[in-house]
């Protein structure tokens, strides 16, 4: 029989939050497969376990995916564990999760922290309906059409940013999304942690003037077609009356997106979708 691959949460900050299954799983697994041996070596001997440790991360997950899936094939058991939170939430795991499975081996997740879903339940956003984006892009131009593509989803958005690209991605989101009820939640369950809350603009400019740092989660509220529809009901006319004072198209239309809380992309897609 194959043996057991085990996806093992652990704390995000806080070591407090480990659970009682994932130190019994990490005790007993044959291997555990980490992106950091010294990060985890650091858990493994506040929790008192002395166990075999390999390192699994993005620049090697192919390899040693393949090595992971003969010691499962070979009856071993596997721990998976990440530097913080659980595997294959923007993580390595999927290879060897797919590896795992096609050779017939129990893939068992031993559930704890997760950053976004923390995140989001801090928030103050609605809950029912969550979409996860992981990482934005770190250029402008492929962030601002990830954006684009998730712009109208019916639900909370989530993404993980880091300190340097916070305030760029803010101001992408402003254009994109408009100004949109939002969250950010920065270094969670550790000694720093903080909860901002406000519109995207007013967190823009909070974070314009701080030192960001630590690991960073944003949560943005969802598309609401009502609230849009009611932005736009006047649009035209608005840009024609400024029209009439003077300001050629393009300026009106930039005039008239501001004065509503939305972007001048916005604004042109509203116009000519009504044509």
């Amino acid at each position: 029989m194959p043996g057991t691959l085990f996806l093992v949460a652990t704390p995000v900050g806080n070591l407090q939050d480990i659970t009682l299954r994932a130190i019994e799983t990490l005790k007993s697994v044959n291997l555990i497969a980490c992106e950091d041996t010294r990060h985890t070596r650091k858990l493994l001997n506040h929790l008192g376990i002395s166990n075999r440790l390999i390192s699994y991360h993005e620049h090697n997950e192919i390899e040693r995916a393949n090595e992971l899936a003969e010691l499962l094939a070979d009856g071993k058991s596997v721990a998976v564990v990440s530097d913080a939170g659980t595997p294959a939430i923007s993580d390595p795991s999927f290879r060897i999760v797919q590896k795992a499975i096609d050779i017939g081996s129990p893939v068992v997740p031993i559930p704890g922290a997760v950053a976004f879903v923390n995140a989001v339940i801090a928030s103050g956003l609605p809950t029912d309906s969550v979409f996860f984006g992981g990482f934005l892009p770190s250029k402008q131009g492929e962030r601002k059409r990830r954006l684009e593509e998730v712009r109208a989803i019916p639900a909370t958005l989530v993404f993980y940013e880091t300190p340097h690209r916070l305030v760029k991605s803010l101001a992408d989101c402003l254009e994109v999304f408009s100004d949109r009820d939002a969250a950010v939640a920065r270094e969670l369950t550790k000694i720093h942690e903080e909860f901002r809350r406000g519109k995207i603009s007013e967190l823009l400019e909070y974070f314009q003037a701080s030192n960001v740092k630590g690991e960073i989660v944003l949560v943005i509220d969802r598309f609401n077609d009502e609230k849009e529809t009611i932005k736009l009901v006047s649009l035209a006319d608005r840009i024609a009356e400024l029209k009439s004072d003077g300001l050629d198209y393009k300026a009106a239309l930039k005039q008239a997106a501001k004065e509503r809380g939305l972007s001048k992309s916005e604004a042109y897609r509203a116009i000519h979708s009504a044509k």
